[in-house]
């Protein structure tokens, strides 16, 4: 079962996802904050797999929440979704960079909402998506200057080519198919990329390729 806290200022947007998320036989909503201090009070005690967190909240807002959450080591398996009312929110890559595995927007989809929880339990980021990459190529150029390439010396060459491949927003599949590998192996690759950097999840392996320099806004494959 996986377990989501909802994050969110508005009690009728969290009725409406609660509604959602409860009919599926798979998910349970186990809590609801109102703020970011409640939100992070929430996280502490409940310990969700999920938090979908809104950005804009009072008290706490939810990119000080999200910063607060995944640097507590005890709260490592928690993910953050970041919910945004527009598409280009100008926190958005602030949000991955905090740690954020994905963000979407209040008005998307339900069927995308639901795969996007079960997403990243299963380990993966929200950042497949055309929409995303543009995104994220977009607020990487805004972001801080190129942090040093010395984390990447630690890789192989092989890992560096498919940690700019998941930089792009290709998935384990797409990556597979352009290095004529198994989906398996590249899953492999992505896998120990991540634990060399110490990397959370695919959402801030992306922010490393982008930083290090090993990928540049605008290569979308």
């Amino acid at each position: 079962m996986i377990r989501v806290l909802l994050a969110d200022d508005q009690s009728l947007v969290r009725a409406g996802f609660r509604a959602l998320l409860d009919a599926q036989p798979d998910i349970e909503v186990t809590g609801e904050a109102a703020d970011g201090e409640e939100a992070l009070r929430k996280v502490r005690e409940l310990r969700p797999d999920v938090v979908l967190m809104d950005i804009r909240m009072p008290r706490l807002d939810g990119l000080a929440a999200t910063r607060r959450v995944t640097g507590e080591p005890e709260l490592t398996g928690v993910k953050v979704v970041m919910l945004t009312t527009f598409e280009l929110d100008e926190y958005v890559f602030e949000a991955i960079r905090s740690g954020a595995s994905g963000f979407l927007v209040k008005d998307t989809e339900p069927d995308e909402l639901l795969r996007a929880v079960r997403a990243v339990v299963a380990g993966d980021a929200l950042l497949s998506p055309g929409v995303t990459r543009r995104l994220i190529a977009e607020f990487a150029a805004r972001s801080k200057a190129p942090a040093a390439a010395d984390a990447l010396a630690r890789l192989t060459e092989r890992e560096k080519e498919v940690m700019a491949l998941v930089g792009i927003g290709l998935s384990n599949e797409e990556i597979a198919r352009r290095l004529v590998v198994s989906p398996l192996t590249a899953k492999t690759h992505v896998s120990r990329t991540m634990i060399k950097l110490g990397a959370r999840d695919r959402a801030q392996l992306v922010v490393l390729a982008y930083e290090s320099g090993l990928v540049r806004p605008g290569w979308l494959g």
